[in-house]
């Protein structure tokens, strides 16, 4: 079915219907806004605030930056990424138009794909049955699948940190799956864009998470029939594992 959809016309149509009965209601207001980031926080993510889209730009300070509401606003996001209910509900009511990220590969990591690819391959995976943990569409060009993290391997040279490859601003560089683990982040909803897009769950945080492995087959051949190659994974930040 997955190799078949993404030809068909009626396709998207089919997945959009779909998604429209599961995707929750979008929340503008300070209370729904608090009780998801809360939620996220009970599921184990630790969260930071980020900045927000501001006009045509960002809220952050840096001319011409290149992420606008997409970064942390403190460069301490990874100490200061926290769970803990009170400092979260402190930032939400202090920062009432932040976004906010999930630091990865403590508890969790994210496999981030193109919006058509993610989109087919969530489909094909809850109709085989398998466990989706939370998935996030990230405004109309990603989706967010959040699993469990890897771990940290006993032999730091089988490890390559994400640093590099996987924050927003090397997008063009890898526009494929990207696997953000150890040093790397993600939005979480709900985040607002540029533009009046936003970042909002498809599946939310009470769904449990899953090992990335048992997703990546399916990511990885989505993202390979959209793109038409293989070619734009080399040099991919993939954790290497043996």
């Amino acid at each position: 079915m997955g190799a078949e959809f993404g030809r068909r016309s009626g396709g998207q149509g089919r997945i959009s219907q779909w998604l429209r009965g599961r995707r929750p209601k979008d929340v503008t207001d300070d209370g729904g806004r608090e009780a998801l980031l809360l939620a996220v926080a009970a599921a184990g993510l630790p969260l930071a605030p980020a900045a927000h889209p501001s006009g045509y730009g960002c809220s952050c300070d840096r001319i011409g930056c290149p992420t606008p509401g997409r970064h942390p606003v403190s460069f301490a996001w990874q100490t200061q990424s926290t769970t803990d209910r009170a400092q979260i509900e402190r930032w939400a009511r202090h920062q009432p138009q932040a976004n906010f990220i999930t630091a990865t590969g403590m508890v969790h990591d994210v496999l981030d794909v193109p919006r058509e690819a993610g989109l087919e391959a969530l489909e094909r995976l809850l109709a085989d049955g398998i466990d989706v943990g939370p998935v996030a569409e990230s405004g109309d060009d990603r989706v967010l699948f959040f699993t469990a993290t890897r771990g940290t391997p006993e032999d730091e040279d089988e490890w390559w940190p994400c640093e590099l490859d996987c924050h927003p601003e090397t997008m063009d560089e890898h526009p494929g799956l990207r696997w953000h683990c150890r040093g790397s982040y993600a939005l979480v909803p709900p985040a607002q864009l540029p533009g009046g897009a936003s970042v909002n769950w498809l599946r939310g945080p009470e769904h449990a998470l899953p090992d990335p492995l048992t997703l990546l087959e399916a990511l990885t051949d989505a993202c390979a029939r959209f793109a038409g190659s293989g070619a734009e994974y080399e040099g991919s930040a993939w954790p290497l594992r043996r």
